[in-house]
């Protein structure tokens, strides 16, 4: 990890850095080419393992083999067609309202880059199927933004409940309060919290 990002945690937070010492990932955020096609593979990914979720997506990219995937085009698939890759009846529907959205530009992904955090979340929101913690991964790992955490995102409640040695499940407000001194760098800290879960 950066040695700058490092030594932040490491003046903030002793009990994130050393978990930050065993984390050696290469994470290069940045700002994704297609933001379509990310989103629609968040949309697939949600409550998935990363495995299935990108045998998924890898099928649903393959049903359109000879164009780019598009709004226009993956708007004039139908449901059954979605869910024969896969993905459940709700994430077929959810992908089509992405698609006819963007398309009719009632969201516009085009925007998003120069939009803040919370816009962008209440600009993907528009979308059925997307809540907060779709647009929060969409934030970190599509448009690449350094300082975001995800205060409902499973993995992280149970690496900071572990970490900190609470004992119940922590709070919302709880995990607020201990993300805070990571900033700006709090998409590097969940990425620190997931892999000491996984590891």
């Amino acid at each position: 990890m950066n040695p700058k990002i490092l030594n932040h945690f490491k003046k903030n937070d002793v009990i994130l850095y050393e978990a930050a010492l065993t984390y050696d990932e290469p994470l290069e955020l940045k700002v994704r080419d297609d933001l379509f096609l990310h989103l629609c593979k968040d949309i697939i990914g949600q409550q998935l393992s990363g495995r299935v979720s990108d045998v998924i997506f890898g099928r649903f990219v393959k049903l359109f083999p000879t164009k780019k995937l598009s709004p226009k085009l993956v708007r004039k698939k139908s449901v059954e067609e979605l869910r024969s890759v896969g993905m459940s009846y709700a994430k077929a529907r959810f992908i089509i309202d992405l698609a006819t959205k963007v398309d009719d530009k009632v969201v516009k992904l085009e925007h998003l880059e120069k939009k803040s955090n919370e816009e962008v979340i209440v600009e993907l929101t528009k979308v059925k199927g997307i809540g907060p913690w779709t647009a929060e991964m969409f934030l970190m790992f599509s448009l690449g933004r350094p300082d975001v955490f995800s205060t409902g995102d499973l993995g992280l409640k149970r690496a900071i409940q572990k970490l900190y040695k609470i004992k119940k499940e922590p709070t919302a407000k709880q995990l607020l309060k201990i993300s805070a001194p990571w900033s700006p760098y709090r998409t590097y800290a969940c990425c620190v919290l997931w892999d000491s879960i996984d590891g």
